[in-house]
């Protein structure tokens, strides 16, 4: 027999409450992840590495956050999101303190591999949990304003990793994003509540449906409402395409990018890369999360929209980025790329739970990232690498923004011959469960 609710889950500001936690909680997924290509340079120098190498590492975290990514969203769909989220932190906090134990290379890359299994469970299940307390009306807003926390959480890993190697050593940030990890994971306990499955998705139902319980799909009908939804398809190459862009060269390289050819300090480069782009994306994802749940309640793909218009309107700038030898436009370039960045990525998730019921969204944004992770994030940083040791990292960041444009023909594929389809299939699947 479950047990009853806290009395202040019955708050009606509690769903943003939840957004509230759980920024905190994504906030360190991206300071950990963030703070090991901030002090490339200083592991460069101490172990011999070479930028393939340095990319080596990114990708180990890619590979296998993308390769556990449907199985963590699988698993998700079938146990408390709660447990998964709390639990993840625990593992990925404490593997970013054994990093700091690292004296080789490969110990490197086996941290990194094993903390990317630890942080692939967070995102299916923190998205479904969302999508339960906000639906249609408030869910861009809801997981545009927790993707802030991204942003924020790049800034801070980026400039605090790198201000405190050149200080004290790299070892010290990973020690001290660990434990800070782990004491919220524990704080946050009581608080976390898990929501029942599919009840935003019911609350434009008819009275008479909305107390229908809706039982757990089974694996292999989960893949058929994955696998059979042409949304869903285009909305993962899209997200491919968009986190090559966003993990081979802001999270891997762009530190690296102005500590070479801007010649910055170590701090101060790590800082730029993060600060001037994540700050503008921080303004951009509540913007485009309101902008996409006004213009879904208009048209089915209306989410979509906003995320075909943002990264066409990125990729200028990118290469903008790549290209320039002035200060000025090299700030420029990042605030404009930021900013719409930031519009594409409040409606990541939300545009796939448009047309995915409940049911299935853990194990959708679990593919999802599996695709933009393995194929986006895990080779950028390789072939970012691989292209910048023969052709420098300008000629690398200008090439990328090719892959922008890409994701815009995705997107309007969907847009026109699909998501209209898609939506109204998953509305009769709901009123006829």
């Amino acid at each position: 027999m479950a047990r009853p609710a806290p009395s202040f889950v019955q708050n009606p500001n509690y769903k943003w409450y939840v957004v509230a936690m759980l920024w905190c909680i994504a906030f360190f997924n991206y300071a950990d992840r963030q703070a090991l290509s901030a002090v490339f340079p200083l592991l460069k120098d101490e172990m011999h590495l070479t930028k393939a190498q340095l990319g080596e590492l990114g990708a180990a975290f890619a590979w296998t956050y993308g390769l556990m990514a449907p199985f963590a969203g699988s698993v998700v769909d079938r146990i408390r999101r709660k447990s998964a989220i709390l639990g993840g932190l625990q593992v990925w906090s404490l593997v970013c303190t054994a990093t700091a134990l690292s004296q080789k290379f490969w110990h490197l890359r086996l941290f990194m591999t094993i903390e990317g299994l630890g942080e692939t469970f967070y995102y299916p299940a923190s998205m479904s949990l969302v999508s339960d307390y906000h639906g249609k009306r408030t869910r861009s807003r809801a997981m545009g304003t927790h993707q802030t926390s991204v942003y924020i959480g790049t800034i801070a890993g980026s400039f605090f990793a790198a201000l405190i190697g050149q200080y004290y050593g790299w070892r010290w940030a990973f020690l001290i994003f660990g434990v800070l990890g782990m004491a919220l994971g524990v704080v946050l306990l009581k608080y976390l509540v898990e929501p029942e499955r599919g009840a935003a998705d019911r609350e434009d139902l008819p009275a008479g449906q909305q107390a229908k319980a809706q039982e757990k799909l089974g694996v292999k009908e989960t893949m058929r409402v994955i696998w059979t939804t042409p949304t869903v398809l285009i909305l993962m190459l899209a997200f491919m395409c968009a986190n090559f862009v966003a993990s081979g060269a802001v999270l891997m390289w762009l530190p690296t990018f102005l500590y070479e050819k801007f010649h910055y300090p170590l701090a101060q480069a790590a800082l730029f890369a993060t600060l001037f782009l994540q700050l503008a994306s921080m303004v951009g994802s509540p913007l485009g999360g309101w902008l996409a749940d006004n213009l879904r309640r208009k048209h089915p793909g209306g989410r979509l929209m906003v995320q075909a218009v943002a990264v066409l309107c990125a990729a200028p700038f990118v290469y903008l980025v790549g290209t320039t030898s002035h200060k000025a436009f090299l700030i420029g370039g990042l605030i404009c790329w930021g900013l719409f960045k930031g519009f594409y990525d409040a409606n990541i998730f939300a545009s796939a739970y448009d047309v995915v019921r409940a049911e299935a969204r853990g194990t959708t944004a679990g593919f999802m990232n599996c695709l933009g992770w393995l194929i986006g994030g895990g080779t950028a940083p390789i072939v970012i690498g691989y292209i910048a040791d023969r052709h420098g990292l300008s000629y690398a960041f200008s090439l990328v923004s090719l892959v922008y444009v890409i994701a815009f023909a995705l997107l309007v594929i969907g847009i026109v011959f699909f998501v209209r389809k898609d939506a109204a299939r998953m509305v009769a699947q709901i009123e006829g469960h």
